[in-house]
């Protein structure tokens, strides 16, 4: 059997939702549902995308060193199949 040279490991990506809104004093809050706690604010959409990536990234990272919170994701978080936005007038 031979070895397979020059092979690069390929880094597999993860892909959470994000819930955007923005507060009456203009700033975007994001929230990742699967990790809790883990939210983040931009005063713009581009700040708040940068900002809850690396909030992520930050969750993650703790789990992968505590177990207590890698069990919450766990037992506690929920992954929406789909997150969707409606205008409801009554």
């Amino acid at each position: 059997m031979r070895k397979a040279h020059g092979k690069k490991s390929v880094k597999t990506q993860k892909q959470f939702g994000v819930i955007i809104e923005q507060g009456l004093d203009g700033y975007f809050v994001a929230s990742v549902p699967a990790l809790p706690g883990c939210h983040t604010q931009g005063k713009s959409l581009e700040e708040v995308k940068q900002r809850i990536r690396e909030a992520i990234s930050l969750c993650l990272e703790v789990a992968r060193e505590d177990s207590e919170y890698k069990a919450r994701i766990k037992n506690f978080a929920y992954e929406p199949a789909s997150i969707g936005f409606e205008t409801v007038r009554i």
